[in-house]
């Protein structure tokens, strides 16, 4: 599948907009990119169209909760699987999410820095263990956590 057809098919567009395509095809050359739009700009989509065409698990860095859900709904909706692991989930929640993963059932997942980063190093050690092909950070300042 092209991006163009990616595009189509889970995000209802028939074109990209602004410079959405050059950084698409710069993430899926498996190249870093840093992504700098206004809120609504359309910088998810630059992550978000590369974990379908990828083989393997998109991490996503975000500090909102309710950001997550949203993002995590609307991939849902749209066919393409993902989720969220954060404190407002239970622990079975959180184990069957766990399970999904291993079992190569998801393209994204969403996360908080402090999880990624937390002192015992759980989570770092739980994503070594996973195809995991690309990192995006959608909140700039996130990159100081």
């Amino acid at each position: 599948m092209t991006p163009i057809q990616a595009l189509q098919k889970y995000f209802g567009y028939n074109e990209f907009r602004q410079s959405q395509e050059a950084i698409i095809n710069t993430v899926l050359n498996k190249q870093d990119v840093m992504v700098l739009m206004p809120t609504g700009g359309g910088k998810s989509l630059c992550y978000q169209l590369p974990a379908v065409l990828l083989n393997g698990l998109t991490i996503v860095i975000s500090p909102l909760i309710a950001l997550m859900k949203d993002q995590v709904d609307a991939l849902n909706i749209s066919g393409i699987p993902a989720a969220y692991l954060n404190s407002s989930q239970s622990p079975d929640e959180q184990k069957d999410i766990a399970i999904q993963l291993q079992n190569n059932q998801l393209r994204l997942l969403y996360i908080a820095p402090e999880r990624l980063f937390a002192p015992d190093n759980r989570m770092m050690a739980f994503l070594k263990t996973l195809n995991v092909v690309q990192f995006a950070i959608d909140e700039a300042h996130c990159i100081s956590s």
